[in-house]
Formats: structure tokens, C-alpha cells, sequence
């Protein structure tokens, strides 16, 4: 069993920054990729990105290369999802999940955060 929190979200002026974090408590955090996903109102949940067990490797959906970028301290059993040049497009509650596989689809994810909202207004 994994609990994540998600924490960091708010209200921002776009062309601002945020940073998200996920903290996991329960089973070993290292033993698991750690991704990172977005839904809007109305929309389906979307990935974001994800990060491998040691934090080497990282991936982006296309839409947030460049501006999303994705870290993780073992040590201290956190994720963090770091957010430049906001735009109003980016408003919606952000998800931290864990995943044994590589994947950018929401049903691979085993563990989900509670969610953290980020509003960007214009």
C-alpha cells in the first residue's frame, strides 16, 4: 500500500511558476516511476509527465515539454512537478501517481494522489 499527497497547487498570474510536490508514505517510493497528471473541467485526465525509479530518466507529454520538468529525492519519498511560464491552459488539479511500467496511460497507474489545484488566470 502507497499514500500520496499532493500539495503546492494555487492561484497564479500567467508567465508565473509552481512547484508541486508528492509525498509518499507506505511501501519502498524507490521501487516505483512516478508520474504526473492534469484534468481539467470536462476534460479526460491527461499525462504530464513521468520520472524513472532512480530519477534518470524523464519523459513529457508534448504539450508541456520545455516549461514541465519533473524531479524526485528518495530520500525524502517526494516528487516534485516544477511549472514555468504558466498559461491559462494549465489550470486544472494535478495528480502524482505510482507505476511498475512505463506508460503514459492513466489505467497503468496503481497509486494516486488526492490532487493539487493549480488556476492560472490570465
Amino acid at each position: 500500500q502507497v499514500q500520496l499527497v499532493d500539495s503546492g497547487g494555487g492561484l497564479v498570474q500567467a508567465g508565473g511558476s509552481l512547484r508541486l510536490s508528492c509525498a509518499a508514505t507506505g511501501r519502498t517510493f524507490s521501487s516505483f516511476r512516478m508520474g504526473w497528471f492534469r484534468q481539467a473541467p470536462g476534460k479526460e485526465r491527461e499525462f504530464v509527465g513521468a520520472i524513472s525509479r532512480s530519477g534518470g530518466i524523464t519523459n513529457y507529454a508534448d504539450s508541456v515539454k520545455g516549461r514541465f520538468t519533473i524531479s524526485r529525492d528518495n530520500a525524502k519519498n517526494t516528487v516534485y512537478l516544477q511549472i514555468h511560464s504558466l498559461k491559462p491552459e494549465d489550470t486544472a488539479v494535478y495528480y502524482c501517481a505510482t507505476s511498475t511500467v512505463v506508460s503514459d496511460k492513466a489505467g497503468e497507474y496503481d497509486y494516486w494522489g488526492q490532487g493539487t489545484q493549480v488556476t492560472v488566470s490570465s
